[in-house]
């Protein structure tokens, strides 16, 4: 049966983003990842007051990031209207904002409540994105190579033409060795794994596949508009430390699932926005001139699959005469 429009929450949620990476952007190459974060939290913060809506975050600050706001657990909208979870990271790659490096990302996803992969304690996973044309062909206990051979074939290239984002990291030698050796291209960056896994399902990027651990929090996040774009996230949790992986088990979470971008999130009624800070091959960060800051966002609602890339003017001058927003 044919439906209605709905309200589509993204457009609300990406003014969220657009105001946290507006307001973190003045920090960018200061050298300062803790003024540059906290700047973006109280706008954050701040917006989501405005709306109607009865979140809870599920995925918040976190304990790594000793947040006072916008924490694991925080209420977070007006109380009224839909229940929903919420995943927010104000500012994903708060390291390439402080030393003015590319992809750092605001993000914003949310849930009807209850469907959100609530992660616990457990802050690393490995995981393997890719578009939807591969979705059906990758398994995440298979050989590297095999899965460049599968990812090329569904994607109509050769392994010699696919691009694998990989974050630089001591525990990723292997990978990248493998990668290298079955004689794909690899993209590297320091930081910024939401980044990473939505370039291998952005049609307009040159990444193909992601490969490797990075933040759980962030495959949570992730998966919002990687179910929406109708690509594919396998993973499973991959504690770094005796304690992470003890406090998974007393937790009740067995470690050797590995869970779909479906088990993320458990609903196709999941809205995500993104909005660059920095200036990248992603989204482009936030560019100032004499009367505007601009703004460039994702902007994805699940249900419909439609992907918007939206580039806002915003008028400083009367922004900073009312908004309780530091622009």
């Amino acid at each position: 049966m044919a439906e209605a429009p709905e309200k589509n929450l993204a457009l609300d949620i990406v003014r969220i983003t657009e105001a946290a990476a507006l307001a973190s952007a003045r920090w960018l190459g200061r050298g300062d990842k803790e003024a540059g974060d906290g700047a973006a939290v109280d706008a954050m913060r701040v917006s989501f007051a405005t709306l109607n809506i009865d979140g809870l975050v599920i995925i918040g600050e976190g304990e790594k990031d000793h947040a006072p706001m916008l924490f694991n657990g925080e209420k977070v909208g007006k109380g009224t209207g839909p229940c929903l979870d919420v995943a927010v990271d104000p500012v994903e790659g708060t390291n390439l904002l402080a030393y003015g490096r590319p992809n750092a990302i605001s993000v914003v996803g949310v849930a009807p409540h209850g469907s959100m992969f609530n992660p616990g304690p457990s802050y690393y996973m490995q995981k393997l994105v890719v578009p939807r044309e591969a979705r059906d062909v990758v398994d995440l206990d298979a050989p590297v190579k095999e899965n460049l051979n599968r990812v090329a074939k569904a994607l109509d290239k050769s392994v010699q033409d696919l691009v694998v984002f990989v974050l630089d990291k001591p525990r990723h030698k292997k990978l990248i060795n493998d990668i290298r050796a079955a004689g794909a291209r690899i993209q590297l960056q320091t930081d910024g794994d939401v980044a990473g896994a939505l370039m291998a399902v952005d049609p307009r990027s040159e990444v193909d596949i992601m490969m490797g651990t990075g933040g759980t929090p962030e495959g949570v996040l992730s998966a919002c508009a990687i179910k929406g774009m109708g690509g594919q996230l396998l993973a499973r949790l991959d504690p770094q430390s005796y304690v992470e992986k003890e406090a998974i088990t007393e937790a009740g979470i067995d470690v050797r699932e590995v869970l779909t971008v479906h088990d993320l999130i458990r609903s196709d009624d999941c809205f995500f926005a993104a909005t660059g800070i920095s200036g990248g091959d992603f989204l482009r960060g936030v560019r100032y001139s004499p009367r505007h800051a601009v703004t460039h966002s994702l902007v994805l609602r699940g249900k419909t699959g439609t992907l918007r890339y939206v580039e806002s003017y915003h008028n400083l001058d009367r922004l900073t005469k009312f908004s309780a927003v530091r622009y």
